[in-house]
């Protein structure tokens, strides 16, 4: 049976409890909306192309909704873009791949807003240098707007309503011909891939399962999602970011103390058993499985998946597809090295590196993710001279 976020903890006392809480939070929780009225104000005329484009640019996809990004304008036409090195995550994403493959996607939504100003992005991708093992305080990417008009593209018109739906997915099939339209999405160096028959999506949905547990079981990287849990609507907007527990249901469980990090991090709890049940029904509901590789792992090539990867979703989007990143087995800690391995040799099978791998399927519609206003990401900085020639 389909599992929704409204389940977690429905059975038992959990249930009656937190039916009698509703009422309280329908009457104490400040609507929702307040915490996405970045997707709202995006491209509503700031006075500067640069932050007209980068409105949209903030609404990109990325690990734990972390929103990592800094800018700084420089001139007249350049934006630098930095890292936040405090919304890293060094439990699950100890090499920063993910958070660098999230700054792709916000890069290319940058390229599609100034696009549709009718300015040209010249991208340079870590002028500094990429860096060693993590990422640091080198600038990911240089951005000029150059008043040239470049073709506006039209995956654009999806910039707002685009989502990542972390919920079941309907019993309907995803035909190959909208596998086969995603896949013309993807741009070298990435190569896209999607489950074709029974035998292989079995075991793969195995491996997804298995890597969700051991994320799951693991202290370290338990942790680190839960510290990053907003409970209840004010929560949720006084800090817009992370993992949004929010709306009438779960800030009732929240408020009736079913739902806190304490009962999450304790195994046993009913709190605890919920998120197995709730991403199993994930799993049991995914119809396919689709995933990007590169040959190789530079950043450069984890910004380019990025991309792409910003694109697909796009296009799902347009054609009515839901998709849910499901990068589990993709985090480089130590106790996910066999779920990694396995992964890495069944859907890479000449070598390279699974760079994104996600549930594709038909689901319900969901609010956009929290996010913080564009001003807050904007710092003063004092980058070096554009390069001439």
């Amino acid at each position: 049976m389909p599992v929704n976020r409204r389940m977690i903890l429905a059975s038992g006392g959990a249930a009656a409890a937190v039916t009698l809480m509703g009422g309280w939070a329908i009457l104490a929780n400040p609507p929702l909306s307040r915490a996405s009225a970045p997707w709202e104000a995006a491209g509503k005329g700031l006075g500067d192309p640069r932050l007209d484009a980068l409105s949209f640019a903030i609404l990109a996809p990325n690990p734990h909704n972390r929103q990592p990004w800094q800018f700084s304008l420089a001139g007249i036409d350049r934006i630098d873009i930095h890292c936040d090195l405090a919304r890293r995550l060094p439990a699950t994403d100890p090499l920063d791949r993910q958070i660098t493959i999230g700054f792709g996607c916000m890069i290319e939504l940058l390229r599609m807003a100034c696009a549709e100003q009718g300015y040209t992005a010249r991208i340079e991708a870590f002028p500094d240098g990429e860096g060693a093992r993590r990422l640091d305080t080198r600038r990911i990417a240089s951005v000029w707007l150059e008043p040239v008009a470049a073709q506006k593209d039209p995956l654009f018109a999806q910039a707002l309503l685009r989502r990542s739906t972390k919920e079941a997915f309907e019993d309907r099939a995803v035909p190959q011909a909208q596998i086969d339209r995603l896949a013309r999405q993807v741009e070298a160096p990435c190569r896209f891939g999607a489950t074709q028959d029974a035998e292989q999506h079995r075991a793969i949905a195995d491996n997804a399962w298995r890597a969700w547990q051991i994320e799951q079981e693991t202290p370290a990287t338990r942790r680190e999602s839960i510290d990053l849990m907003r409970f209840g609507n004010a929560a949720i907007i006084a800090q817009p970011d992370g993992i949004d527990m929010g709306g009438t249901y779960l800030s009732a469980a929240h408020a009736a103390g079913f739902l806190t990090p304490e009962e999450l991090d304790r195994p046993g709890s009913t709190a605890y058993q919920s998120g197995f049940d709730l991403y199993r029904g994930m799993v049991e509901s995914t119809p396919r499985w689709i995933w990007l590789t590169t040959a190789t792992d530079t950043r450069i090539d984890q910004l380019a998946a990025g991309r792409s990867w910003v694109r697909l979703n796009l296009a799902a989007q347009a054609r009515g597809l839901a998709v849910h990143p499901w990068s589990h087995a993709l985090q480089e800690f130590p106790e996910m090295a066999g779920p990694y391995r396995e992964l890495r040799e069944r859907l890479a099978p000449e070598g390279g590196t699974v760079q994104m791998f996600a549930r594709l399927g038909y689901g319900p519609k969901v609010p956009p993710s929290p996010r913080w206003p564009l001003e807050s990401k904007l710092i003063d900085a004092a980058p070096p001279a554009r390069p001439t020639g």
